[in-house]
């Protein structure tokens, strides 16, 4: 007999930013029955079901750990609904409207080498509260005799497709032409028909077989460039893709600009007069100087603490939704778009902020909306393979002395004029300029962001202080 914690602990898995990330080969069986069973006591503690549902991405690993976590679900007596490779808000929405709790296999955007478990109670994402619980839950289980062969349901990405192909006019992308980077996100087989359900013209990009790790916060420049190219190639009048999980959207503009998460958001929210927002304080400062939200919060970077935010928002306001710097956009309360009530979605969703975009942009442009904000740009990058406790080292002697970390970063000549600590460490400078270190929640990396008034500023303080933060 084998108890939860135990093996979890033993593991080496942990938990990030968004669920549960490690080694392929650290989800053996063993641990995937371990996390599964602790997170179904934990939600047995307030919920009561008798199915449970479980999504994969299109990782290779994905498959054998969702065997592995069926076993466990179906050693407990409840019944399974196996939705195959779809988008985590896909499963979520699914599951959420039945009132059922379920698991995401999926690393996200991380390498291949690399998967996780996201979790979602009855009523949305598990909090940190239950993070804890799951860890610290001593249950006792026998490890899987046999996996068992999964028989894909499809009720869930036909639930998602209606989701929004009922939000709209069916004629809403008439007349534009539409790229969708596929890849091997877990939506693309559900993007064409959807964006073909309300009028668009729509052309497969560069499918593949092979796992492919987008960071829709860092993205590659040899993505830049492709969606230029492909822009040009094909006539384009915007590009749709998402990371690995399709809970983060990546989209460009007509010219094959890629545009930054927090902007993509800002508009969405905007066009759906959200009156209260939760975002991380790694977004744009352009989005709490909009006079459309009576309030912005500023929270930790992960959905958990946005999630958590909601609840004291919606005491006050009606319409409650946030994002992050990723692009991914949550809904916290129910919503009225075009007459029509949208559910609330509180998990990172892709296709909300690209049609309501797309809405917003049907009389003008994608460019035009852009260049109506107020011009203050962002950038983000990382190092890979860097050791956390490394990051948590220099972050750690920074906040005591950050004008010692500036001058070793090659500012000198700059002052620190704020400190925010929220998450990571956050200087505005004396020239109005921001830098923003934090170590990954979900990989061995160290992101840093930036902000200044124009983009190329941005990118230079990020090359600079990850070139350099690698010499400390």
């Amino acid at each position: 007999m084998l108890i939860s914690d135990n093996v979890i602990v033993n593991s080496g898995i942990q938990f990030g930013t968004s669920g549960a990330r490690g080694l392929v080969e650290q989800f053996t069986p063993q641990a995937c029955a371990a996390f599964t069973q602790a997170f179904l006591t934990t939600v047995e503690a307030d919920f009561k079901f008798a199915k449970v549902a479980v999504a994969i991405d299109n990782r290779p690993s994905s498959y054998a750990m969702a065997q592995a976590c069926v076993a466990a679900i179906q050693s407990r007596g409840y019944e399974v609904a196996y939705y195959g490779v779809i988008p985590t808000p896909a499963l979520a929405y699914s599951a959420m409207q039945e009132a059922i709790p379920c698991i995401m296999v999926t690393g996200s955007h991380i390498p291949f080498d690399r998967n996780g478990l996201k979790f979602y109670r009855p009523d949305g994402e598990i909090t940190k509260a239950d993070e804890q619980s799951i860890l610290t839950s001593s249950v006792e289980f026998v490890t899987p005799v046999s996996l068992p062969e999964l028989a894909v349901d499809t009720k869930a990405a036909e639930q998602y497709v209606e989701r929004y192909t009922s939000l709209f006019e069916s004629n809403l992308l008439t007349g534009k032409r539409i790229g969708i980077y596929e890849h091997s996100s877990a939506g693309r087989d559900l993007y064409q028909g959807l964006f073909e359900a309300l009028g668009a013209e729509v052309i497969s990009l560069e499918r593949t077989d092979e796992f492919v790790p987008i960071d829709t916060e860092a993205v590659a420049e040899s993505d830049k460039n492709k969606a230029r190219a492909w822009s040009k190639e094909h006539a384009l009048d915007f590009i749709f893709s998402t990371d690995g999980d399709g809970d983060r959207p990546l989209v460009a503009d007509e010219n094959g600009e890629w545009l930054r998460g927090d902007i993509l958001g800002l508009l969405c929210a905007e066009a759906m007069q959200v009156e209260a927002l939760a975002i991380p304080v790694s977004c744009n400062t352009v989005i709490e100087a909009s006079p459309v939200f009576k309030a912005v919060t500023k929270t930790k970077i992960g959905s958990p603490y946005v999630i958590a935010e909601f609840a004291v928002l919606s005491e006050q306001f009606a319409s409650v939704a946030g994002f992050e710097a990723n692009g991914g956009f949550l809904l916290g309360t129910d919503i009225n778009i075009n007459g029509k009530m949208l559910k609330a979605l509180p998990t990172r969703d892709a296709v909300l902020p690209a049609l309501m975009l797309l809405s917003a942009a049907k009389n003008s442009s994608i460019v035009e909306l852009v260049e109506k904000l107020p011009q203050r740009f962002t950038h983000s990058d990382r190092i890979q393979n860097f050791a956390t406790e490394k990051s948590l080292t220099i972050l750690d002697i920074a906040k005591d002395a950050p004008e010692h970390l500036l001058s070793q970063l090659g500012f000198g000549e700059l002052s620190v004029e704020s400190v925010n600590v929220t998450d990571g460490l956050r200087l505005t400078l004396s020239n109005d300029t921001i830098i923003h270190l934090r170590p990954s929640g979900n990989a061995p990396e160290l992101r840093c962001y930036a902000e200044a008034n124009t983009f190329e500023q941005a990118k230079v303080l990020v090359d600079q202080v990850l070139t350099r933060v690698q010499m400390l």
